[in-house]
């Protein structure tokens, strides 16, 4: 089990222990608590700003060691940047880059005072949440591998972190579901970061079935059901495991009864080698990342679950290995996918379109939902198209697009819409099926998405490409994991702005 930081709420006080840490704006780097600290100190951090020229300004940090005056070991004044520009964001950067640094210095305990700081239209409770929220996500680690852990990495954890305000039962109540979201990151990112020979289909399947404990209906087709069903494209991608392959359903209800449910659809392809299409040997090993949208889809259900939404939501993720075997699918072969239509496989290295399409429909078919959302590590085309910034977008519901862009504005995990058109459908025509799986090296991700869009019929859809986000994106404050959990606060975002009664 991971180590867990207790987090807390209090009044603000300047006799606590371990590291304490002012939060300051801007030229106002010594007022209110600052002011007393610093009175406290003997009138040592004015004597320190004045030497380091500290002024507040966002990122920047002040340290004292060992001061005399206070119980603290050591004392923080961190910038925040002008008042104005404060933001939910930049509170939970503020967050992490203290956690980071105090872990860092093998401290383990961090008190962080919030005296006046408020963001635009945030008031102090939420600001003081979103910082407590910063510093939970920066304490994730995967370590459990690790052996041979020295006492000093031991050290480096902070088991405690005191958020201190002056309003500090309602910041302790703007957490609560925040930290549920955190929760549903963490099990994305411990998903994603799990060996194939540890997380393989059926032990993916245990783990969603633990959703069970909050109140999630799970449900678990396996290969007999899927054949029955006529899933012949989700299938076709597992021949050549020896783990089989699995389509997992987990249903949150939480809304109205008998309400339409939204939906939540994600590629889980717990290992990759591109089957008989074999990709090449370096970089393989990050492959075992590639069931990132089906991870992300769990993690959602989670926090969803765990904070009671208001919501019925369903979550379906197709579970599936691809290798090479002599009953691997091949180059040529064509299958049938459960819509009835006729698939030709042109590469086995694009699978994850086959799992989906199959996923897509069931779900469309079974659920009839509001809408669908999928999401995949799908294709290496979107990140020469936009990099780890953003993930790829693509939909046919402009109303849908709006909500998801504006969802990822709002929680720092951005979306950009790519195109969609008639000729890029025409790119995926077969001569011996009713379409083939790839459409050429132009346009790479945008001919996957047009795969996609044939099995969600009329049903307002949206696709998310997350190659380039789900894991080995760039670490940040929040995160330095390999495996990112992204996705899980955009889509928690929508939910909660417009889908919850």
């Amino acid at each position: 089990m991971r180590p867990e930081m207790n987090v807390t709420f209090a009044d603000i006080s300047l006799t606590r222990q371990g590291t304490l840490a002012v939060l300051v704006t801007e030229g106002a780097a010594l007022r209110g608590v600052a002011s007393d600290l610093d009175a406290k100190l003997g009138g040592a951090l004015k004597r320190a700003m004045r030497a380091a020229n500290f002024s507040g300004k966002s990122g920047t940090v002040l340290e004292l060691v060992g001061p005399q005056g206070v119980s603290a070991s050591r004392v923080l004044l961190a910038g925040l940047g002008k008042s104005g520009d404060l933001s939910a964001a930049g509170l939970e950067k503020a967050g992490g880059e203290l956690a980071g640094r105090v872990a860092k210095a093998k401290e383990t305990s961090l008190s962080i005072v919030l005296d006046g700081i408020s963001a635009p239209k945030m008031p102090a409770a939420d600001a003081a949440a979103h910082v407590a929220l910063g510093a939970k996500l920066r304490s994730y680690r995967f370590d459990k591998y690790k052996t041979k852990k020295k006492d000093d990495d031991k050290k480096g954890e902070i088991k405690s972190l005191a958020v201190l305000t002056r309003a500090p039962a309602e910041a302790r109540k703007q957490f609560a579901p925040l930290a549920k979201v955190a929760e549903g990151m963490f099990l994305t990112r411990d998903l994603v970061n799990e060996p194939a020979n540890i997380l393989h289909p059926g032990e993916f399947t245990k783990r969603a079935k633990a959703l069970s404990k909050l109140g999630v209906k799970v449900e678990v087709l396996g290969e007999a059901q899927m054949k029955k069903l006529g899933m012949g494209s989700l299938l076709g991608v597992g021949h050549g495991s020896e783990h089989e392959s699995q389509l997992i359903v987990m249903r949150w209800s939480g809304g109205k009864p008998g309400e339409k449910p939204v939906a939540f659809v994600g590629k889980g392809v717990c290992f990759d080698t591109g089957g008989i299409s074999m990709k090449p040997a370096a970089g393989m090993e990050d492959m075992k990342g590639d069931m990132g949208g089906a991870a992300c889809v769990t993690g959602l259900m989670h926090a969803l679950a765990a904070r009671k939404a208001k919501a019925n939501v369903v979550g379906v993720i197709g579970v599936v290995e691809n290798m090479p075997d002599g009953k691997a699918q091949r180059p040529g072969d064509i299958v049938t996918s459960m819509s009835g239509q006729t698939i030709e496989v042109i590469n086995t290295d694009a699978e994850g379109r086959l799992v989906l399409a199959d996923a897509l429909w069931y779900t469309q078919n079974r659920f009839k939902p509001k809408f669908m959302i999928d999401l995949a590590t799908l294709t290496g085309a979107i990140m020469i198209a936009l990099g780890k910034e953003y993930a790829g977008l693509f939909s046919n519901d402009d109303k849908l697009s709006k909500q998801l862009a504006e969802a990822g504005e709002a929680e720092g995990e951005k979306v950009w819409r790519m195109p969609m058109a008639e000729a890029y459908d025409k790119m995926i025509e077969s001569r011996f099926a009713d379409m083939k799986n790839v459409g050429g090296r132009d346009g790479g991700s945008i001919t996957a998405a047009q795969f996609l869009q044939r099995f969600v019929n009329k049903v307002p859809w949206a696709h998310l490409d997350i190659a380039g986000t789900a894991m080995a994106s760039p670490q940040t404050a929040t995160n330095q994991s390999w495996g990112s959990g992204w996705g899980v606060r955009i889509l928690n975002r929508l939910v909660a702005d417009h889908y919850e009664r």
